[in-house]
């Protein structure tokens, strides 16, 4: 990699980027896209897009979401600690004992999960931490002296880790659901740019907020392109470390390449050109299938408007909604390179219907 688009990835990864609040993060990601598109837009909930070929009639989005689980203040003890409900699939099972940021009106005030002692502890009846049990202690000893630290309720609250590398070969950090989509998606632009890939289409790069709630940032945001075709990238589980069931998780490894995945919104003309184009181009995948849904943006787009021929490449992680989510560093040049490859193969005007 690049040490520019690692400098990028390091510093995009660890800026804050809340569902609901992804503003800063998404200032850095356009930012780095700008020099490789001809223009951009932003919609009014923060979904940004670069555009390559703006007044081409047909159009291809390359997708990836913007924001992270996170927590809100939802109650405050007349002693000063916090109590919290989930935005997003927060887990408080990972809470205990971690920092955090929190961000007041008055700006970002450190706190950590406190937990008792094991001394103090009956450990034999010890339950696993929940959203009712886990608290913040911000080093206040009154509520009042919380509000004049800034905080309140509503305020956001993010842990504090921050991007590291693994045995150099995993990138490993918190969010890399799924901003290092948004960063992959970007170094798609910049290969373009640099290697002078005219496309005949137009090509919307879209970095949508809000997916951790619902997908919702990807249903505005294809209402408003009305695309032809969109490929999405996110994380899947990798199902090798312990305590997975292969069965029900499927046999995903991270190291051995992109997770293209089988399920009712996958188009399936244009998941097997991704699959010719993995294989013309000698970059290992794996195969994952879906239930009634992905549970990513690609439902968004393939349900909207009249439909869009959509389709999924997933990067293998480790640890997902932890602080520790993990991902091999071939991986993401491999899913970058997908990407880059397949847009390569698309015809203006392509046609995907199974049949005519």
């Amino acid at each position: 990699m690049r040490p520019e688009s690692l400098t990028f990835l390091q510093t995009y990864l660890n800026n804050p980027s809340p569902t609901g609040f992804e503003k800063e993060g998404q200032k850095l990601w356009l930012e780095y896209l700008k020099p490789y598109i001809d223009e951009y837009f932003v919609d009014t909930y923060g979904t940004v897009v670069g555009v390559i070929n703006p007044d081409a009639k047909y159009k291809v989005v390359i997708e990836a979401h913007a924001d992270e689980i996170s927590y809100f203040v939802n109650y405050i003890t007349k002693e000063g600690y916090l109590y919290l409900r989930r935005n997003g699939g927060s887990d408080p099972l990972v809470a205990p004992s971690k920092r955090v940021n929190i961000f007041g009106e008055k700006g970002i005030v450190k706190g950590i999960f406190g937990w008792p002692a094991i001394h103090v502890r009956k450990v034999e009846q010890d339950k696993a931490p929940t959203i009712e049990t886990v608290f913040l202690d911000c080093g206040a000893s009154s509520a009042d002296e919380v509000a004049e630290m800034g905080i309140h309720v509503g305020s956001v609250v993010t842990f504090e880790d921050e991007f590291t590398v693994l045995n150099d070969k995993f990138y490993v950090g918190r969010a890399l659901d799924n901003r290092v989509g948004g960063f992959m998606i970007a170094e798609v632009a910049r290969m373009l740019k640099e290697n002078n890939k005219k496309l005949p289409f137009g090509l919307y790069i879209v970095n949508a907020v809000q997916e951790e709630i619902g997908l919702r940032g990807a249903e505005m945001v294809a209402h408003r392109i009305n695309p032809d075709v969109a490929i999405i990238t996110d994380v899947t589980h990798d199902s090798q470390s312990p305590m997975y069931e292969k069965k029900t998780a499927g046999d995903i490894s991270c190291g051995k390449g992109p997770v293209i995945t089988y399920g009712p919104a996958v188009q399936n003309n244009l998941r097997d050109l991704i699959i010719d184009t993995a294989k013309a181009s000698d970059i290992p995948f794996q195969r994952a299938a879906a239930t009634r849904a992905t549970g990513t943006d690609t439902d968004a787009f393939a349900y909207s408007g009249s439909g869009v021929a959509s389709a999924l490449i997933s990067l293998p992680l480790k640890y997902m909604h932890t602080t520790v989510e993990t991902v091999h560093k071939d991986d993401v040049e491999s899913v970058t390179r997908l990407i880059y490859e397949t847009l390569l193969r698309i015809e203006d005007g392509h046609d995907f219907r199974y049949f005519k």
